[in-house]
């Protein structure tokens, strides 16, 4: 990963370097391997009379092309457009292609010069051709515009603030928040989103008036003012072809999907591995990884546990065993927990509640050991029904059939009173979680399900005037949300830049 930050001024202002060096060194634990700044003003020619100033910082953790010609911040050949960039484009290489056959000459063997060379090609719609996971910021200096994009699921973050007439953002808060404008002020709201979510789900951060930029949408700067846009909705025209195919040919077509994909993620000019935990995901990859490479080269790494209900190693041990791959195991004890726990902390900008921050903490720092880059089968229980939760709708389905009564006065009282277990998952803990989510609709239970205070459970824990400010407040209204939101940064007459929120 890399980690990029930037000012941008409309009133005249000039980027303080200073400044921009002080956010962007506070990115230093994504990008160790070099450090690149940029500011508009200091490269234009000096006759020409703008009151905008845009200033970049970059931090660089070396993937594609080692050498210095991938230092960024980068621009095209007459230093009209820039970026600061963050994450891999997986199709770098064929868009490469097109843009050299329309006669774009590259410098480097970066997929960052190809967004620079893609977007004077085709201006916004570069975003929607880039396959890959990305946050970055890239200046127009001929037309003036700023653009901050980020990738089509949100892998790479990207928070930013406006005021009046300026524009900051970077990777992390702990970047932003070294601009001395920025109020470090607790957004109420928020804080009964992560309860109920336990994180703050995008577009709202913890602190107020910062936001995170969406999944699939681009920010447009000009003039001080700002417009949010999506690039790419999510949509399932396919699934009427799918419905034609038979179980056999829609297997086949997941498996090559998956190695396909694979494939992609494999490009590097350093060591990678995968994180091999023994689960159907990461075990998936690890056996389309052994086709496309010799097995004793793909290095696999996996944590073990101390208490044996969450322990799992075994599992990536036979997987790692069963393919021949490279395999190295840690185990965390309770005693490397409270010892890494304040880097920990140290690393989270927002609350996250989360208990696997911590293994996979200490899997990558033990990871980073060997490899630069590692793989991850991170998301496959979202897009094929893996968690608990999920088989649960249909149990719900049967149990909203009982009478009120027998759940009011039998089920419920009998479940409150089970023995409480430590034990991961526990009967206990699944039974009374369940019935927690029974009164609500379908798509808010699933995420008291997978949550952890419900409205009604956060009456009790905060102070009557949180309460107050919080009595009409629905921490799952996103959820309902069908068009995206649109946070526009307008200039306006207040001092204090306030947004207008639109619902396109």
């Amino acid at each position: 990963m890399c980690g990029i930050t930037g000012i941008a001024h409309s009133d005249g202002c000039h980027v303080e370097r200073g400044m921009l060096e002080k956010m962007t060194d506070a990115l230093t634990h994504r990008g160790p391997d070099d450090k690149g700044i940029y500011t508009s003003r200091a490269s234009k020619d000096t006759c020409r009379n703008s009151k905008i100033d845009v200033g970049f910082g970059h931090r660089r953790l070396s993937i594609i092309d080692l050498s210095e010609k991938g230092r960024q911040p980068m621009s095209n050949e007459d230093k009209t457009v820039w970026i600061t960039y963050n994450g891999e484009i997986y199709n770098y290489r064929e868009l490469r292609r097109e843009l050299v056959s329309n006669g774009h000459i590259f410098s480097s063997d970066t997929d960052t010069e190809t967004i620079v060379h893609g977007y004077e090609e085709c201006g916004e719609k570069i975003f929607n051709k880039l396959n890959g996971m990305f946050a970055f910021a890239l200046w127009d200096d001929r037309k003036q515009v700023l653009y901050l994009a980020r990738d089509r699921y949100g892998q790479k973050p990207l928070y930013y603030w406006c005021t009046r007439d300026s524009l900051v953002f970077a990777s992390e808060l702990k970047s932003l928040i070294k601009h001395p404008g920025l109020k470090k002020e607790i957004d109420i709201h928020s804080l009964s989103r992560y309860l109920s979510y336990e994180y703050v789900p995008a577009p709202h951060s913890i602190f107020k008036n910062v936001r995170k930029l969406l999944p699939g949408h681009f920010l447009k700067w000009k003039d001080g003012n700002s417009r949010i846009s999506s690039y790419w909705q999510i949509n399932f025209n396919g699934a009427k072809r799918v419905q034609c195919l038979s179980v056999r040919e829609t297997e086949d077509q997941l498996v090559d999907l998956l190695k396909r994909s694979v494939k992609r993620r494999l490009m590097s000019d350093v060591p990678l591995g995968v994180f091999l935990s023994g689960g159907i995901d990461s075990s998936s990859m690890v056996a389309l990884m052994t086709e496309l490479m010799p097995a004793d080269q793909i290095k696999t790494f996996s944590i073990g546990f101390e208490e044996k209900s969450f322990d799992e190693s075994s599992y990536a041990r036979n997987v790692a065993r069963l393919f021949g791959t490279d395999h190295h195991e840690q185990i965390l004890t309770p005693a490397k927990m409270i010892k890494i726990l304040p880097e920990v902390w140290d690393f989270l900008d927002e609350p996250f509640a989360d208990a696997s921050i911590i293994p996979t903490y200490l899997l990558s720092k033990f990871t980073r050991q060997f490899v630069t880059v590692a793989l991850g089968g991170d998301g496959g229980d979202e897009l094929f029904a893996g968690y608990d939760p999920f088989l649960a709708h249909l149990a719900a389905r049967y149990y909203k059939k009982i009478p009120g009564f027998i759940h009011n006065n039998i089920v419920s009282p009998l479940v409150q009173h089970l023995p409480v277990f430590t034990k991961n998952m526990s009967l206990d803990f699944k039974l009374k979680q369940f019935l927690k989510g029974i009164p609500y609709q379908p798509a808010i239970r699933n995420q008291v399900w997978l949550g952890a205070f419900s409205k009604e459970e956060q009456k009790d824990i905060f102070a009557p005037d949180v309460n107050h400010v919080l009595n009409s407040f629905d921490p799952y209204e996103n959820i309902f949300s069908k068009k995206a939101l649109n946070l526009n940064c307008q200039k306006k007459s207040s001092t204090e830049g306030k947004r207008v929120l639109e619902y396109l």
